[in-house]
């Protein structure tokens, strides 16, 4: 049985006719020959409403009492009951009386569906929870009725009933919304114009929205690449400077010219991660862009003005807002620039902006920290040697004379040395320093800032160009060793959450410590929430550090989707992490979910087999139970029959098939609820100390007299049990022995003490039971061969064994020696007999004195 599906009637307020067109619906669908009712409409006292409710079955409604005065709610139980093909409730958002099983009829609706039936139901946009405060702006009321957005959302259709806002007044003034006494106060308050105005636009562009979300969905579905202009949808190039900020307000503008605009900021990333953007003014931007109702994406590629049109057209914008380039003029012999290639390759259906700013033509820059590549210690022994290192080269050389080409060649190797040591400005500086000295003390004319010789100046530009081409080569090594080595551990990484995909192995909690230990964080939580509107909840969390309740109050934050969000708490991610980050988050998200898709496949496991339960149920009810119930309605009709004289022998053998039709029906309504107790977990045992002797023999009360043996010691310690409960067991159990085995033959039940628990045995010399079919044959509805119907239904032995666990005890089948059966219930021995204990101490006394 499939979930039902949901149609929401939407109007902007009350009297549009919503209610009218839902009973439309139902009498076009009763034409066709489907099964409708109206589970819950309310007419409001409107002649035209209350009309088309006329040909339509109408579930009774139940009346609660509140506060002295009584109220008619929907009945959801009798609908659950009539189980109809479509339902009808009005009213979505309403609240239902204190009393009533959910606090809200939208929670009887999604019970309703979850059953299979098919609902049609009302709302007014007001209604909606995440509007509840900009209506309260509008109208001044504050909605105390609403509905979360996501209900209304998950519906399968969303028709919107539309009215203007005069032809609604015309209503109103009519007397078709409200009684004549309330329309005038009712026109020059919430039924003004502007009001219903206000509160339309909102209908329209909710429904709007919902429709986009389709068209989106479509397109995917379709591989739709072309762009529909169905909506303004603007994209922001941005590179990661300051000018972005300029840009996003720009955009923000361009949309709010063309209703329901949408602003989607991307910034383009290369695949390598070398990048000079800002991720603090990243950040910055990304707060103004979602400030301003857009959203920030990133988007990894080295052909910016290529990924840069395809995220446009994936995302089916309209036009594309790119800043002027920031290059030089001397830059543009590498290349026309993205904003003049995406204008160039944007086609007839993409319309690109440029716009000025402040950072125009002032150069790109140099990407910043990437000393940072190297340790602290090298950078510091860098510029020691790159600073310090020539002077004490050249007072060292002072004496010795080596010649002008061997003096270059050692400044040259202490400028290769800084450069290994510390990168590419240590490397400079020693560059510089050298070249300076050389010039000084090699160089004629000597002790002078003065080159004499044009091939000593060669030779001095030569030595400053190699020392920076090393610098340049020794810092690039660098960064890509640093690269390399973090691409390694991503890698080692995100291996490792690969494999636990693969596996399913990870838990959520396990899942989120490995979060915190991997980036040395105090805490690790995974927060969700059903919606925008309603507050997150904590999944699961790792750590000792503070909690955390929304992902705005950790340190580091990671959205994954609309309504999850990964929080750290401990210390501020570098933005280069973000992306393993992002990984982790996914798959948290998908190890939660892999928890909650096996908490349903168990919860459908029990429900398949409560269905399997019921559907045997059905047979035994079929036949097990109308048979006695036919002999003792054939017994009764010939006993009140007035056409036959009954001797008292006919009588008495009449009377007595009724009794024996009782008692069968007695025993199968028994086990029939006792299994129904056991199927829903409210089998409750109490337990107490007894003496098995107590018990055991009311157990064969059901028996013919002179089938059983009993053979149960009085001294057996007590056992703990719930004497209804083994009561019942052990009836079961006789009545099954007792059943198969041959005439004359009698049943033997014996009991025995065993360390700490008390067996009973049940041994008949029946035809006994395959090894393979010993565990089956107390599943429910099971008979053993090829017993008749009249059998019973098949449910003893699985009640006996049911109570037995429920007491804390075992029922297996074992093998009669000689043929047969043997039924052995454990029991928990509760200790030795108090009475046997006293007799044991004054036997014991005399023995004490004779000593």
């Amino acid at each position: 049985m499939g979930r039902g599906k949901l149609r929401i009637y939407l109007g902007a307020a009350p009297g549009v006719g919503k209610t009218y067109a839902m009973l439309s619906e139902a009498h076009r669908r009763v034409e066709r020959g489907t099964d409708c009712v109206v589970a819950f409409v309310e007419h409001h006292d409107r002649p035209r409403t209350e009309v088309m409710l006329l040909g339509l079955e109408q579930v009774p409604r139940r009346r609660l009492e509140y506060r002295g005065g009584v109220f008619p709610e929907m009945d959801l139980d009798a609908v659950l009951a009539r189980r109809p093909q479509v339902a009808l409730v009005d009213e979505l958002a309403h609240t239902n009386i204190p009393g009533s099983r959910n606090a809200k009829r939208w929670q009887d609706v999604e019970e309703l569906l979850a059953a299979g039936v098919d609902v049609i139901s009302t709302v007014n946009i007001q209604h909606l929870e995440s509007l509840g405060d900009v209506v309260e702006s509008i109208t001044g009321v504050r909605q105390q009725e609403t509905v979360p957005d996501e209900v209304v959302r998950r519906a399968d259709q969303v028709e919107l009933v539309d009215m203007s806002p005069e032809a609604l007044r015309r209503r109103m003034a009519h007397g078709n919304i409200y009684q004549p006494d309330k329309v005038d106060a009712a026109l020059s308050n919430y039924f003004r114009p502007g009001n219903l105005t206000a509160l339309r636009e909102l209908a329209l562009l909710w429904v709007a929205d919902r429709v986009d979300a389709y068209l989106t969905q479509y397109r995917s579905d379709h591989r739709v690449s072309r762009i529909w202009g169905s909506r303004e949808r603007i994209v922001v190039g941005l590179t990661g400077g300051p000018e972005g900020r300029t840009l996003i307000r720009r955009a923000a503008r361009l949309a709010e010219k063309g209703a329901g605009g949408e602003v989607l900021a991307v910034y383009i990333a290369r695949s390598d991660g070398l990048t000079s953007a800002s991720p603090k003014e990243l950040a910055l931007q990304r707060t103004l862009v979602e400030d301003l109702g857009g959203t920030l994406h990133h988007v990894v590629g080295d052909d910016i003005p290529a990924a840069l049109l395809a995220f446009a057209r994936g995302v089916n914008a309209t036009q594309i807002v790119l800043g002027s380039s920031r290059r030089r003029t001397w830059q543009y012999v590498f290349g026309p620039g993205v904003g003049a290639t995406v204008a160039r390759e944007s086609g007839s259906d993409l319309d690109v902006h440029i716009v000025t700013h402040d950072e125009v033509a002032k150069g790109r820059g140099l990407p910043v920290a990437r000393g940072a590549r190297l340790g602290r210690s090298r950078r510091v022994w860098g510029w020691l040697v790159g600073v310090a290192g020539p002077p004490v080269l050249a007072a060292l050389l002072s004496a010795v004379d080596l010649g002008l080409a061997n003096d270059m060649l050692l400044f040259l190797a202490l400028t290769v040395a800084a450069a290994l040591l510390g990168g590419l400005f240590p490397a400079l500086a020693s560059a510089a320093v050298g070249s300076l000295l050389l010039n000084y003390f090699y160089t004629p004319p000597l002790h002078r800032w003065a080159i004499a010789d044009p091939k000593n100046i060669v030779a001095i530009v030569i030595f400053v160009a190699v020392g920076a081409a090393v610098a340049s080569v020794v810092d690039l090594a660098a960064r890509r060793t640093h690269q390399a080595a973090r691409l390694r551990a991503e890698s080692e990484i995100l291996s490792f959450l690969a494999g636990n995909v693969l596996r399913g192995e990870t838990g959520l909690e396990d899942l989120l410590e490995r979060v915190r230990e991997t980036f040395g964080m105090e805490s690790a939580a995974l927060l969700e929430r059903a919606s925008d509107v309603e507050p997150w909840t904590c999944a699961g969390r790792a750590g000792q550090g503070r909690p955390v309740e929304r992902p705005d109050q950790a340190d580091v934050d990671m959205p994954v989707g609309d309504h999850m969000a990964l929080a750290l708490t401990g210390r501020v991610l570098p933005a280069e992490d973000r992306r393993v980050l992002a990984a982790f988050a996914a798959q948290a998200a998908v190890v939660l979910d892999r928890r909650r898709l096996q908490e349903e496949a168990d919860r459908a496991r029990t429900l398949a087999e409560g269905n399997r339960i019921r559907t045997a149920l059905l047979a035994a009810v079929s036949h097990d139970l109308r048979t006695p119930l036919a002999g003792i309605k054939a017994a009764v009709t010939s006993l009140r029959s007035e056409d036959v004289e009954w001797s008292e022998g006919d009588r008495a053998e009449l009377l007595e098939g009724i009794e024996e039709g009782a008692d069968r029906l007695d025993h199968l309504v028994g086990n029939l609820l006792d299994m129904s107790r056991l199927q829903t977990g409210t089998v409750t045992p109490l337990i107490r100390e007894i003496d098995l002797d107590e018990v055991v023999p009311m157990a064969l009360g059901g028996v013919p007299e002179g089938s059983v043996d009993l053979d149960v010691p009085e001294t057996l310690p007590m056992v703990g049990v719930d004497p209804g409960l083994l009561e019942r067991a052990m009836a079961n159990l006789v009545e099954n022995a007792v059943k198969y085995s041959p005439s004359g033959t009698p049943v033997l039940v014996a009991a025995s003490a065993l360390a700490d628990r008390v067996e009973v045995r049940v041994v008949d010399r029946g035809p006994g039971v395959p090894d393979e079919a010993k565990d089956r044959i107390f599943e429910p509805f099971q008979r053993y061969g090829d017993a008749p119907r009249g059998a019973g239904v098949g449910l003893g032995l699985a009640v006996a064994r049911g109570f037995a666990e429920a007491m804390g005890g075992t029922l297996d089948a074992e093998d009669t020696p000689g043929g047969g059966l043997t039924m052995v219930l454990t029991l928990r021995a509760a200790g030795p007999r108090p009475d046997l204990l006293h007799v044991a101490e004054h036997t014991a006394e005399p023995e004490r004195q004779a000593s």
